[in-house]
């Protein structure tokens, strides 16, 4: 599903932002991403998206998200 339209983001590439390059915080997906930069419609979504992805990666065994990856 497209989270911000803006900048083309969905939630597969948060989940993925947060699961490989460690994304933790807002700050760090609009770096990353580009997201909520430009309209802002998309922040509540994607701060969902992202504490979703937070909360899967932390019951994940550890080394799972490193698996998944490769």
């Amino acid at each position: 599903m497209y989270v911000c339209l803006c900048k083309g983001v969905t939630d597969h590439e948060i989940r993925k932002a947060v699961r490989n390059r460690g994304v933790t915080t807002m700050r760090e997906l609009r770096d990353e991403l580009g997201v909520a930069t430009q309209c802002g419609r998309c922040a509540r979504c994607a701060k969902d998206v992202l504490n979703e992805a937070l909360a899967e990666c932390r019951e994940c065994p550890v080394g799972a998200s490193l698996a998944a990856a490769a």
